[in-house]
């Protein structure tokens, strides 16, 4: 009875304002959308997720970790994205350059909202976007926007007064600036939702049960360009530069492939309470960021 007490106490509070639900253990999908892929040369978009990549803040500065934090580098598992855009250089403003992709949406004005039903979540390695090379303008293009709504990946938390070392648990985090939700599925269990959740809300999972929350932080976004062609507050469009430029001619006869790298060294991080480096909840540990940590467009 004790050890099922301490289980209960474990899932409620692995991050601050944690709302306890139910779940169920049905075995329901996230219903996914995938883009039609028209003949002709094509311009394929993969996820890559890299834990060595630098660690950057909001400005796309090297960020060191702050005294009294520590940082672990999540397994993912999933991501969707919202935006994509070609930036011909640092100084075209966001939505000024070749916008080839923007996820369906629901509301309007204060309200609006992306809509999570039709998002289109792939692991690593899976193209996640896809469009004809003729669609986009010809020309040069030195910076890439993609707009990252959700993310889903495994985390290790420990409990030393019980004996409990690098516990797994699986976190769905909605990064996008305001999110629809009917229901989603963490790992095994799927949340009910039916409504609008703001940028930072999530939930987790673990083997003794299901939590939600709401981060009371900041989710990083780091942009290289803020100072010239900076990104609405409250969003999570992430800006990288190509090495060297994308080019597109018109007369492309075979596909290009564009892998989005993006860092997540380090990218969950929380106030170390004793300074040990593993994420304790029942120690004090509480979650500050949970943003991704750069983007590296990779032509392929």
């Amino acid at each position: 009875m004790k050890y099922q007490k301490f289980i209960f106490a474990t899932s409620v509070i692995l991050f601050s304002s944690f709302v306890l639900i139910n779940a169920c253990k049905k075995d329901t999908t996230t219903t996914t959308v995938t883009p039609t892929t028209p003949a002709g040369p094509q311009l394929v978009f993969i996820f890559k997720f890299d834990s060595t990549q630098a660690r950057l803040n909001n400005l796309g500065q090297p960020s060191v970790m702050p005294a009294g934090h520590s940082g672990q580098s999540p397994i993912f598992n999933s991501m969707s994205s919202h935006y994509i855009e070609l930036a011909p250089d640092s100084l075209t403003k966001f939505g000024n350059g070749d916008v080839l992709y923007r996820a369906p949406e629901v509301g309007s004005g204060t309200s609006l909202a992306l809509d999570f039903n039709q998002s289109v979540i792939v692991g690593g390695g899976v193209p996640f976007y896809t469009c004809p090379i003729s669609s986009v303008t010809p020309g040069s293009y030195k910076w890439l926007r993609v707009s990252l709504a959700y993310q889903n990946y495994t985390i290790k938390w420990s409990a030393p007064s019980y004996s409990l070392y690098g516990q797994p648990g699986t976190l769905a985090s909605f990064i996008g600036f305001n999110t629809y939700i009917t229901k989603y599925k963490i790992k095994d269990s799927t949340v009910v939702v039916n409504g609008d959740k703001a940028q930072g809300y999530w939930g987790f999972e673990d083997p003794y049960g299901v939590v939600t929350g709401q981060s009371a932080g900041v989710t990083t976004v780091p942009n290289p360009i803020q100072a010239s062609s900076p990104i609405p507050a409250g969003s999570c469009v992430v800006t990288g530069r190509f090495s060297g430029a994308f080019t597109v001619t018109g007369k492309e006869t075979v596909n290009d492939t564009i892998i989005v790298s993006l860092s997540t060294n380090k990218s969950f991080e929380w106030k170390d309470a004793n300074g040990n480096g593993q994420y304790e909840p029942l120690n004090g540990d509480t979650v500050v960021d949970m943003g991704i940590r750069g983007l590296i467009p990779i032509i392929k």
